[in-house]
């Protein structure tokens, strides 16, 4: 079903973005901020459309979903940067050295040129439009790359973003992996890629031939910490709001549960009770959404057998009595696809599910004696995207952020940092490098331009050579100034 975009045409299509950036250094605020203001006219008037593609691509996710986590996020963050794009814009003036007075400097932020965005499946509105804002408000020209996995969404994403753009301004490419390389082997300005480590590295090492900085923002497991005097409830409401949301296929998605030993039958109660109240029943249910593919469902399961066979208590959630039924066969095999909640007791180093990122709604647990052990298990592999804590006192809380890293952190809650505007979404280490959001995300567009203005009164000079009596003198005042 994937449409192709040739490999000519995004060749070309690369050209025409390069050459424009270079005929066109300076974008001033009111060509950037019309951009802007087209984009989310492209949001208003098509978003039920992209949403219903969305929909055809996963077999079973509500438009209500994709507009709260796609169209929802993209319409806050162009908000934010149309109210705060001219302060970005300004040069940044810095403070002169004294020896170097009375000359001045300060920063010009200036578009890099095109900026690539090779975009994920499972937030395919949010995770192709959401950097596209920042670049664009950053002046450059934009080449988005759409998930195979998505090809609805990718079709109908092409044609509403030619109708509103130049493709000198911004187009989206379709195809599968091999368009993907070659779009990563194209000599950026700056290349953006969202999905797995995996793959993130080899997007890296494209780039890397062409001296191509990129952001990559990739997954990991992402731990959440539950401290023994927080309220249960309340935690397995919002783990369960953050673990479900998409069926789990989410990068910041809670990816195991750290848990005070003793505590696993009244979590497990109370995760139930949070899954019943938000999910009353799965199959048929279009706001539990579908696993992406028979494939990804597949890996799940044999996931989830690997665990059973090893040892491993599972406990699948079950839906509520005298739920609706099933809707009709037309719906396609989404219904098929939607994998009931599952939690994991007894889970060990040696089990798939604490090895690779889960990426769907299986929540292992872990009990732990003391917060350091945790802690422990943390730092001991790769460092996570997100991190979450659970609990009440600041302390303890304070403890955690000092003895850990994670790209990101929500505390007594889940997902929310990523919708923070001030705040920086990224990751560190194997969860990816660099940042984005807001006027962190202007900035990652942005050359960052260094000017220093001499003044005619310079007393540069008297540093020239030849060295001698004089340049001693000089040198000695200037030791004691520093």
């Amino acid at each position: 079903m994937t449409s192709y975009t040739h490999p000519a045409d995004v060749r070309q299509w690369f050209e025409l973005q390069h050459q424009a950036s270079r005929a066109q250094v300076d974008v001033p605020l009111v060509v950037r901020r019309e951009r802007l203001l087209r984009l989310g006219k492209l949001l208003d008037e098509h978003g039920p459309v992209l949403a219903a593609a969305v929909q055809a691509d996963f077999g079973m996710r509500s438009p209500r979903l994709t507009e709260v986590a796609d169209l929802f996020v993209l319409r806050a963050q162009l908000s934010h940067t149309l109210k705060n794009l001219s302060k970005w814009m300004k040069r940044k003036r810095v403070s002169t050295p004294l020896f170097l007075m009375p000359g001045r400097g300060w920063i010009e932020r200036q578009p890099l040129g095109v900026v690539g965005i090779i975009s994920p499946w499972n937030y395919p509105i949010q995770l192709a439009l959401g950097p596209a804002i920042d670049a664009l408000a950053a002046g450059n020209r934009v080449m988005i790359k759409c998930s195979e996995l998505t090809p609805h969404t990718a079709a109908q994403l092409a044609a509403v973003v030619a109708q509103f753009f130049s493709t000198e301004e911004m187009c989206v490419v379709q195809g599968d992996a091999a368009i993907a390389a070659l779009v990563s082997s194209l000599p950026f300005d700056h290349l953006v890629f969202t999905g797995s480590t995996a793959v993130g590295r080899k997007v890296a090492q494209a780039a890397a031939a062409n001296l191509t900085p990129t952001t990559l923002e990739l997954g990991g497991k992402s731990p959440c910490i539950v401290d023994a005097d927080c309220d249960l409830q309340d935690a397995a409401l919002k783990i369960v709001h953050g673990k479900l949301l998409n069926a789990g296929q989410t990068c910041i998605a809670p990816d195991y549960v750290l848990l005070p030993r003793g505590k696993e039958a009244a979590f497990a109660d109370a995760y139930r009770a949070a899954v019943a109240q938000l999910f009353p029943y799965f199959e048929g249910n279009a706001d539990y959404a579908s696993i992406i593919s028979s494939r990804h469902l597949a890996r799940l399961r044999t996931m989830l057998q690997q665990a059973q066979t090893l040892g491993a208590q599972i406990e699948v959630m079950e839906p509520q009595p005298d739920t609706p039924p099933p809707p009709p066969t037309s719906i396609g095999d989404g219904v098929a696809r939607q994998m009931a909640p599952t939690l994991v007791f007894g889970v060990t180093q040696d089990m798939q599910l604490l090895q690779e990122e889960i990426f769907g709604p299986i929540l292992p647990v872990i009990s732990y004696e003391r917060l350091d052990d945790a802690i422990a298990h943390i730092n001991a592999g790769a460092r996570p995207l997100a991190l979450y804590w659970f609990g009440r006192d600041d302390g303890i809380r304070d403890a955690v952020l000092r003895q850990t890293v994670s790209g990101g952190v929500s505390v007594n809650d889940t997902l929310m940092h990523i919708t923070h505007d001030n705040l920086p979404f990224g990751g560190v280490g194997d969860s990816g490098t660099g940042a984005y959001h807001g006027e962190h995300g202007f900035l990652r567009f942005s050359h960052q331009k260094s000017v220093f203005v001499q003044s005619r009164l310079s007393l540069g000079a008297m540093l020239y050579p030849p060295y001698g009596a004089r340049f001693d003198r000089i040198m000695g005042l200037l030791k004691r100034l520093f």
